[in-house]
């Protein structure tokens, strides 16, 4: 029996899921005389993007039900629908294509097939590589890794609020921070020029909450080059070394670029940890890749990585805040408020003075849960006033330790009940 266009999709839906994406490539050609049928999974291959983007029509195709899912934007309160069975007229510079589009639900994931159906195969290549050339650029977007690569917006706008003005450092860090950045992407002509491979990678270190996220925020959006950021290597359909793979071919095509990775102790491991500085320095060029890292925990990463040259050619340390740098940050954040929640000079000095020990991110704590206490309170206390009156506790909170396991002879047959019995008080 010949398959109709009406029923294409309705029919090989039907069928046994191993057989769908050959059934459909089959009956696509019986259908499409003549004409070029170019098959893709590939990632870039984004028409719905690439259409939203005004680069070329997607219409679907009239007597064919296309599938199309509604999704929730919560950052301006809207809704938008995706594709997810589909048959799609195209048009693109004068010509027209034929596009379909069959998803077939997995465990925990979706398998997706595109076919592409033009007039001639130039043509129709021509189409698929701009289309996949054009989702591969990044532009006014962070990249992120969490087992597949996804654009965040939030992000990205976080990354243009995030400037080297509103960053308080110990005194010349921010500047030789600065300078070497600025260096590095300045400088291919030079690298190039002596054999000098043009890669750097850049180590930050030191205890949580003193601004080693802030700081590569401000330098993404200072550089104004590609970010590709990666949470970590993990995913359930994939080894570590794929994804490795998949994050340092991406950033070798997006150069040049700042690529990401913090709190990379957490991210690497005794089994993926070889692989990870093969792609660090091995044959593969990673030319115009600047790698930053942050660790809050130097102690954990393995020698290879921490004092090796050609890894990270540079570590810079953060360290909690002095009562300079304590204060300037205290005049910096206030400086942003309503007048009657700002710092006097002499206010901003005392309350550096309380906060021996604090670091940046306590110090906002310690603002926040001030301004929450004011305002209930009605503001009848100096801003001053309840911030030292917090410094106290939130310290105590600071210091405050798991307590100490406790030995036991109690019956030990249930494991989870032996390990709450050892850390009860």
């Amino acid at each position: 029996m010949t398959p109709t266009i009406e029923t294409l999709l309705s029919d090989v839906l039907a069928m046994p899921k191993d057989a769908v994406f050959y059934a459909l490539s089959e009956r696509l050609r019986v259908l499409q005389p003549g004409r070029f049928l170019l098959e893709s999974e590939s990632g870039y291959f984004n028409v719905e993007q690439f259409a939203r983007e005004g680069l070329c029509t997607l219409t679907p195709r009239p007597g064919i039900h296309s599938q199309l899912q509604t999704d929730y934007n919560s950052l301006d309160n809207s809704s938008y629908e995706s594709l997810s069975n589909a048959w799609c007229e195209i048009e693109w510079e004068g010509h027209r294509f034929e596009y379909v589009l069959v998803g077939l639900s997995g465990e925990g994931c979706r398998n997706e097939r595109e076919f592409l159906i033009g007039d001639d195969e130039a043509t129709t290549r021509a189409f698929f590589c701009e289309v996949c050339r054009w989702n591969s650029e990044v532009r006014g977007e962070v990249l992120v890794y969490s087992g597949r690569w996804y654009k965040d917006e939030a992000l990205y706008q976080d990354i243009q609020r995030s400037t080297m003005d509103n960053l308080v450092l110990e005194p010349g860090l921010k500047e030789r921070i600065v300078e070497d950045f600025e260096a590095f992407f300045a400088a291919r002509e030079t690298y190039e020029r002596y054999g000098i491979p043009w890669k750097r990678g850049v180590l930050f270190l030191g205890p949580p909450g003193n601004g080693k996220t802030h700081c590569i925020k401000a330098l993404a959006n200072r550089m104004g080059v590609p970010v590709l950021y990666v949470r970590t290597f993990q995913n359930r359909y994939s080894t570590d070394f794929d994804a490795m793979e998949a994050v340092f071919s991406r950033a070798r095509e997006t150069t040049p670029c700042l690529m990401v990775f913090e709190d990379l102790d957490s991210i690497l491991n005794d089994n993926n940890r070889s692989y990870f500085l093969n792609e660090l320095d091995g044959f593969a060029s990673n030319a115009g890749i600047m790698i930053v890292a942050t660790t809050n925990h130097p102690e954990r990463l393995d020698p290879a990585i921490l004092e090796r040259p050609s890894r990270f050619d540079r570590k810079y340390t953060f360290h909690l805040p002095d009562e300079d740098s304590r204060r300037d940050y205290l005049t910096t954040f206030s400086s942003g408020l309503e007048e009657a929640l700002r710092l006097a000079p002499e206010d901003a000095k005392m309350v550096a003075t309380a906060t021996e020990g604090f670091s940046f991110a306590y110090l906002r704590e310690l603002y926040l849960s001030s301004m929450m206490e004011w305002i209930s309170t009605g503001g009848t206390r100096p801003i001053s006033e309840v911030l030292l009156g917090n410094t106290a506790p939130l310290l105590q909170q600071m210091h405050t330790a798991p307590p100490e396991p406790i030995a036991t002879d109690e019956d030990d047959d249930d494991p989870m009940v032996a390990y709450m019995r050892r850390w009860q008080r």
